[in-house]
């Protein structure tokens, strides 16, 4: 533009206008200058053309519309000058969208810049391409751009031009830009030395892995060297080391394209991949430099974002948790809600919200923060991680923050406070303490749905019925209330304030006064409730008393003329079922309970609007369906009142209702055989090979119900090993006709759920399916994590429990879709009744593009899981060993064909199982003594003890005794320890029914060569 007078006069007298009008008619002058200069193409010189659609551009970058002109500024692209060319290119750029027809005329004057010799032309003609990005450009322009992207001879400047264009055609048109067979062109392009041409081959890179990860696996490792040489600062030019930072945008891309494989299985890769996120989560700190600051967090914050996608160790997910936790602390505001943030997103992460509770205190002083960015982060933090261990102190801040909060919160803070007061309530009692207090702090701020659910659960729940009666007559004696705390205290105390008869100013008149006190002061929304009520009162009034009765009718007299048609209809009814006398008993009845339904709460949070921070917490507790703690039953005391069930720390009141009956269960689900097919494993009966116990007489009967229950146990509930049959944690019901094949070994990850309550159950390219367990006695609360590792959503996702009849399972809603690269949460419920060795199975199905995929995967909630280890002395153990005289309380078996182990090793297992070694018990130092406590709903904790009799000369037999005071968790627990350690076959084997161990039986005659007999002699 330099040397054009006419331009810079133009821009000149723009800028001197005065105001807004001079400048359109200034613009309006200009334009019809240039439309006449137009018209006599023929005597424009290329200098002039050159000026003129500079001054177009000029106007519409002012934000004027120019519809003319579009011809002249083409045309100029095929200028022999770069001055006109440079001019035809950027106007093209601005003015044209991509389906504009003039761009065609253009495709081969652009081609041939492409695959010219002249640097700048190319450039020119890139920057233009990658800008529009249109589908003839892609048809067209991709292989020209591929090549110059893959040629050697062109300088890395042009090169880091086509690697940016070819992204943005591959963007706008991924099904017309051909890349297959690209990973091997990628994984060389990784390799460049020149990290311009690298951060741009690494954005392309991005892109390409977003959607087929599967095809690039080869890149991955360059990613992970390129990621290293960063980390160690080698051979960085210093133009590309920021702040004394090596490339961070370099650095952000490559963890970016890291993210979207599934997995890193080489060892190596992986150890070295860790080290240098070690050293980067080492090496960010607060600095004063402002620009240094945003660069080295966005490098940090994108490592955690890494960290968290390959479940990295817990000591390193603590130290993440350490770094953000100083975050959080620092007096910078934009660091303190990097901080919140990224401590939000990390409570997706199995494991880490115990180690952010550590940060508890920290995140509720970010609530009185004068940022109020800060406090939404906060607020959504500490929603995210509360839980049934801190919730009282969560919600109890949140209402002490209530009073002073801005108004702009209150009704977000209502709303999650009264969400995880429904979750995570300890009683019922506590919840409406909670929601009363809610409706007295913030009462324009909570909506109907708020008392409505406060309404359901005292009409649900007869004990809380005088409890909540007494409340709200508190908040009522207070010279102010809320509507809102009128309404609810009008429906309780119409129904149930005759349980407060009997005490002092609770009277049908004092109830009476006290809510009629309130009618001048509210709408017309509340006088129907407070009718109803006065209704209620009188028809309670027991013997009936005259003066309440006029004061009631007057009432309903004076309102049966109201404008209103629902007051006026109420008073028009209730008068004349008044006159009715006994038979208002019976038409104003008590409210009947309320049916069981998903939490309308729950369904706002959802819904709320809010940004992507809050909305990752909102969804983490969305999954959850409804309160589990606060699901209503109709259980009943022993003395026919409603009471709640205790389930420990799980549960908070009751536990969901939940009829199982023997045939619609899975208890006849069957382990699958490496080809698939189903098959019954046969149960082994107790050996008839008997050995003398030299602790009490011998044991050889099953239980007496062993016949059902080895029907029942005809699919054990763990493998026998590592050796175990491959895919067993598979219980397929029909041939598997699934495409897609799952990622490692999955009856390994069945066997270490097993032994651990957390990690992951199910893999495949699209999905991962973890599990997080707790278990308090014969309770247990599993949450099964469905996380979508792909950037388009999956669909028709399902997940049925097949329980099975030894146990009451609830899965809360899971969703029928996942987005992309999210994470959803759905706890499980499980209550076991009785002792078994059935296992529940997950028939889990989604979709993915055109793939279904439909997996059986077996859940580890088998029978150690409700064991609790306990240490037993010898004052103990021996007399509750003689006490067990014989079967079907005390079992004994020989087990041939163990897996060879050391006796360390056997205790080791044993622990694992939950079952505690008792050291110094038994006198002889090959043998092991254990106890362990086994729960159940149906009786109460029941102790079981262990004696395993060792030949260290033979590892591949022992003799096991096991004893309790229930035959059959006797047999159960028995089996159970069997199965772990005797090598399965992988061979498969045809069906075979089940056997049930055999009742009492003649002690057969036993060889003398046989080895139980030999292993006798020298325990003797």
């Amino acid at each position: 533009m330099h040397g054009m007078r006419g331009l810079s006069v133009f821009i000149s007298e723009i800028r001197n206008c005065q105001n807004k009008e001079q400048e359109r008619l200034r613009v309006d002058k200009e334009l019809g200058n240039v439309r006449n200069r137009f018209k006599n193409e023929k005597v424009l010189t290329p200098y002039d053309k050159k000026k003129y659609v500079w001054k177009m551009l000029y106007i519409y970058m002012l934000g004027y519309d120019v519809d003319f002109g579009h011809m002249e500024a083409v045309s100029l692209i095929s200028a022999p000058k770069y001055p006109e060319k440079q001019v035809g290119y950027i106007a093209t750029s601005c003015l044209l969208n991509e389906n504009h027809d003039f761009l065609r005329l253009a495709i081969n004057t652009v081609r041939n810049d492409i695959i010219g010799r002249n640097e700048t032309f190319q450039c020119l003609a890139l920057t233009m391409v990658g800008n529009i990005g249109g589908r003839d450009f892609a048809e067209s322009l991709a292989p020209d751009v591929q090549k110059l992207l893959l040629s050697s001879s062109c300088r890395p400047l042009v090169r880091k031009k086509a690697a940016l264009c070819l992204l943005r055609l591959y963007r706008k048109n991924p099904d017309i830009v051909n890349v297959d067979g690209w990973a091997d062109r990628m994984s060389q392009l990784l390799d460049e030395r020149d990290l311009g041409v690298l951060t741009s081959s690494m954005s392309l890179l991005v892109a390409l892995v977003s959607n087929n990860h599967e095809a690039y696996w080869s890149c991955l490792p360059k990613c992970v060297k390129t990621l290293e040489r960063l980390a160690r600062n080698q051979d960085i030019p210093q133009e590309y080391t920021y702040y004394g930072i090596p490339s961070p945008w370099l650095q952000v891309k490559t963890m970016r394209a890291l993210q979207y494989f599934p997995t890193i299985e080489d060892p190596h890769t992986r150890r070295t991949l860790f080290e240098v996120l070690q050293r980067i989560l080492m090496g960010t700190d607060v600095v004063k430099n402002v620009n240094k600051n945003n660069a080295s967090h966005a490098v940090l914050f994108e490592a955690l974002a890494l960290v968290m996608h390959l479940d990295a160790e817990k000591e390193m997910m603590s130290q993440c948790v350490a770094l953000l936790g100083k975050f959080i602390a620092v007096r910078e505001p934009n660091i303190r809600y990097l901080g919140l943030e990224n401590m939000t997103r990390m409570l997706m992460v199995t494991d880490v919200q115990e180690i952010i509770k550590r940060h508890q205190a920290q995140i509720i002083t970010s609530l009185k923060d004068p940022d109020v960015s800060i406090r939404r982060r906060a607020l959504d933090l500490l929603y995210g991680m509360c839980d049934v261990t801190n919730a009282k102190d969560i919600v109890e801040e949140l209402l002490q923050y209530l009073s002073s909060a801005d108004f702009t919160m209150r009704e977000e803070l209502s709303l999650k406070a009264a969400i995880l007061a429904e979750k995570f309530a300890p009683d019922l009692s506590w919840y409406v303490d909670v929601i009363l207090q809610l409706i007295d702090k913030a009462g324009d701020f909570i909506s109907d749905d708020i008392w409505f659910r406060v309404v359901q659960f005292v009409t649900n729940n007869d004990d809380l019925q005088p409890y909540a009666a007494a409340k709200v007559k508190e908040y009522l004696d207070k010279s102010a209330v809320h509507e809102t705390m009128v309404k609810v205290s009008a429906y309780i105390l119409g129904e149930y304030s005759h349980l407060l008869a009997r005490r002092p100013g609770c009277s049908p008149k004092e109830i009476f006064n006290l809510l009629h006190e309130k009618l001048p002061t509210v709408s017309t929304t509340t006088i129907p409730i407070l009718l109803s009520a006065y209704a209620k009162i009188l028809m309670h009034t027991q013997p009936p008393d005259q003066e309440l009765q006029s004061q009631i009718w007057a009432i309903f007299n004076k309102y049966e003329s109201c404008i209103d048609a629902e007051i006026q209809q109420r008073a028009v009814e209730y008068l004349a079922l008044c006159q009715k006398g006994a038979a208002l008993m019976d038409i104003l009845a008590e409210m009947p309970k309320f049916p069981e339904r998903k939490s309308s709460l729950i369904k706002r949070a959802e819904y709320s609007e809010a940004d992507t921070a809050e909305q990752s917490a909102i969804k983490l507790r969305a999954q959850q369906q409804t309160s589990n703690a606060l699901v209503v039953t109709d259980q009943h005391s022993a003395n026919g009142a409603t009471s709640p069930v205790p389930v420990g720390q799980l549960s908070l009141v009751k536990v969901p209702s939940m009829i199982t009956t023997e045939n619609d269960t899975s208890s006849d689900h069957t382990l699958s055989q490496q080809n698939g097919a189903l098959s019954n494993v046969d149960p082994q009966p107790p050996s008839a090979d008997l050995l003398s116990d030299i602790l009490g007489p011998l044991a050889i009967e099953g239980p007496p119900d062993a016949t059902v229950q080895s029907e029942n146990n005809a699919a054990s509930g763990l493998e026998g090993g590592s050796d175990a049959i491959d895919g067993s944690a598979i219980v397929p019901v029909e041939e598997q006709t699934n495409t897609v094949q799952p990622i490692g070994n999955i009856a390994e990850r069945f066997h270490a759920l097993c032994l651990k309550d957390s990690g992951v159950l199910y893999e495949d390219p699209y999905i991962q399916v973890g599990i997080k367990a707790e278990w308090r006695g014969h309770h247990g609360r599993l949450v099964l994590f469905l996380g979508n590792k792909n950037t388009a959503p999956l669909v028709s996702v399902q997940a049925i429990i097949l329980p099975p009849a030894h146990l009451k399972m609830e899965l809360s809603l899971v969703p029928d879709t996942i987005p992309p690269r999210a994470q959803v949460q759905c706890p499980l419920e499980v209550v076991n009744l009785r002792p078994s060795r059935d296992v529940a199975v997950l028939d889990f199905s989604y979709k993915f593009g055109t793939n279904m995929v439909n997996v059986k995967l077996r859940l580890p909630a088998v029978l150690n899981k409700f064991l609790q280890p306990i240490q037993v002395s010898a004052e103990e153990f021996f007399p509750q060993w003689r006490s067990f005289s014989g079967p079907p309380l005390k079992l004994q078996e020989v087990i041939r064909g163990i897996r060879p182990m050391p006796l360390p090793e056997m205790a080791n297992l044993l622990n694992s199982f939950r079952i505690m070694i008792c050291p110094g018990l038994d006198p002889n130092p090959n043998n092991l003594v254990a106890s362990t406590t086994f729960y159940s709903d149906s009786k109460p904790a029941m102790l079981c003890l262990v004696r395993i009799e060792t030949d260290p000369a033979d590892r591949t037999q022992l003799r096991m005794t096991l004893a309790s005071g229930d035959p059959t968790l006797t047999f159960e627990l028995k089996e159970f320890i069997k199965e772990q350690l005797i090598s399965i076959p992988t061979a498969p084997r045809a069906p075979a029914p089940a056997a049930a161990p055999p009742a009492a039986q003649p002690t057969p005659q036993i060889p003398p060569n046989d080895p139980a007999a030999i292993l006798a002699g020298l325990l003797s």
